[in-house]
């Protein structure tokens, strides 16, 4: 494959992930690096800094002939690391790699299994277990490790700078001033590379080509000033809960979930839906599969390609948190005076999440119920990303790196989360070419207990990616 010797370059990465990567990882996992916006003194706390210190530590370690390792903070702003790497000897100038990935983590929530917890790290069956394991700790790591490899096989690399941020998991919101911080350090980005992504199986490589949007918002009703016993206001006072109920009848179908804002809706285009189906095809009971049902409780289709669809093109709404509401111990006969209910929909690539944002304060504020007060609050707003067409040389890198590394045909999916540097980077740098991929499955256990890390899938992405850049390098 190119210049570099496969052999060379798989054996490198083996190496360095069994003697170096683990334990460093580890030693990652249990630092709480919680993301901002779960740790509002995280200044002080200082977890997010020790985050960085710990990579940019490790990173130095390496001894990467050439390379800059810095950490840039701006007042006020989460801390970045910056890792800036020459290019090898010879190679073209064929503009900046981009390797991103993020050391901010969520947070530990309970219910981890016995033997495990979110800053315990865990090595079991080729899986690590630890909060921050395989959403995305790891990406440093795989970034800097594929440079090696390159190196170490022969093969090519233009200039590369690895960028770990510390507020992903908030939306990012900082990103935007450190891109024009840091616009003529980084030069003219052509590639860039995120391992914050993954796919259906663990036996080929995926690429992300799209991923949805997000509006947030914290839904408050107000109908009393303060608590009153339920058997004298009720049928005099309206619930809250009864009015938060009518205002979700506004946005979404409870009976099919389907979003109810058309300002949220997109038509899909026909290569996704193309993708769409040929993901189902190469891993078969992959998504119906993927998440611990209870019971007897079925998937909302069971036509797999419409289960994708659903999870990457269309709008969905999800309740993800409440407040005004005790305790079912502690609950008393009270007509509480609020119910607060936080919303996320997750919108499709292509729609705008200010006009989505828009028509939905239109649908819960105007002619509300009774007169109930309606307060949104941590409002949020992100847009989604949709991936250029492919380069013919990133293709037939792809494919050989299919071949080469995972003796199975590269698939292409869209992902149902958000990645807001994606859409960022897509607007400052319109010609460059993206590979969003990584080692994370559905049943990963992102974001909930048991997070875990699918070890050698982390060595082959690595491997492959060494292989990217060498391509790149040479296109």
């Amino acid at each position: 494959m190119g210049g570099v010797d496969s052999t060379t370059a798989r054996q490198t990465v083996e190496t360095l992930w069994a003697q170096e990567i683990l334990p460093s990882l580890q030693e990652f996992i249990a630092i709480p690096a919680l993301s901002p916006n779960f740790d509002a003194d995280w200044e002080t706390t200082g977890a997010l800094d020790a985050a960085v210190e710990h990579l940019r530590a490790w990173i130095c370690g390496r001894g990467i002939d050439g390379a800059v390792v810095e950490p840039v903070r701006l007042p006020g702003l989460s801390p970045l690391l910056v890792v800036d790497i020459p290019a090898t000897e010879g190679a073209p100038d064929n503009g900046t790699v981009l390797l991103y990935g993020h050391l901010d983590k969520q947070p530990p929530v309970g219910g981890w299994s016995e033997g495990l917890g979110p800053w315990t790290p865990v090595l079991r069956d080729g899986k690590l277990y630890g909060r921050g394991s395989a959403d995305d700790g790891y990406a440093g790591y795989a970034a800097t490790a594929a440079v090696e490899a390159v190196r170490a096989a022969g093969g090519q690399h233009g200039r590369c700078v690895v960028l770990l941020e510390t507020g992903e998991e908030s939306g990012s919101p900082d990103l935007p001033a450190y891109l024009d911080h840091l616009a003529d350090r980084l030069g003219e980005v052509s590639l860039v590379v995120c391992l914050d992504s993954g796919g259906h199986d663990y036996e080929r490589l995926w690429l992300t080509t799209s991923l949805r949007g997000l509006v947030s918002v914290d839904l408050t009703v107000r109908v009393l000033e303060s608590g009153s016993h339920s058997g004298l206001a009720s049928g005099v006072v309206p619930s809250s809960f009864r009015v938060v109920r009518q205002l979700l009848d506004r946005v979404e179908d409870s009976e099919t979930g389907e979003v109810r804002v058309k300002e949220m809706h997109v038509e899909v285009p026909d290569e996704r839906a193309a993708e769409a189906a040929a993901s189902v095809a190469a891993a078969p009971g992959a998504v119906k599969g993927a998440f611990p049902l209870a019971g007897t409780t079925r998937t909302v289709s069971g036509d797999e390609v419409e289960l994708v669809l659903n999870n990457t093109w269309r709008p969905t709404l999800s309740v993800i948190g409440a407040s005004g509401f005790p305790e079912p111990l502690d609950a008393g006969n009270v007509l509480r005076p609020f119910t607060t209910l936080t919303l996320s929909f997750r919108l499709p690539p292509t729609a705008s999440s200010e006009v989505a944002l828009a028509a939905l304060r239109d649908a819960l504020t105007a002619d509300v119920p009774y007169g109930a007060g309606v307060e949104l609050s941590r409002v949020e707003a992100a847009d989604g990303w949709n991936a250029p067409p492919l380069a013919p040389w990133l293709r037939a890198a792809l494919d050989e790196v299919s071949t080469e590394v995972f003796g199975a045909p590269w698939r292409a999916s869209g992902l149902g989360g958000s990645i807001p540097f994606m859409g960022l980077l897509a607007e400052k740098y319109p010609t460059a070419q993206f590979v969003i991929t990584g080692a994370l499955g559905s049943d990963s256990n992102a974001h909930v207990p048991d997070e875990w890390l699918h070890v050698k899938q982390a060595e082959r992405v690595t491997t492959a990616v060494a292989h990217v850049l060498d391509a790149h390098a040479r296109s």
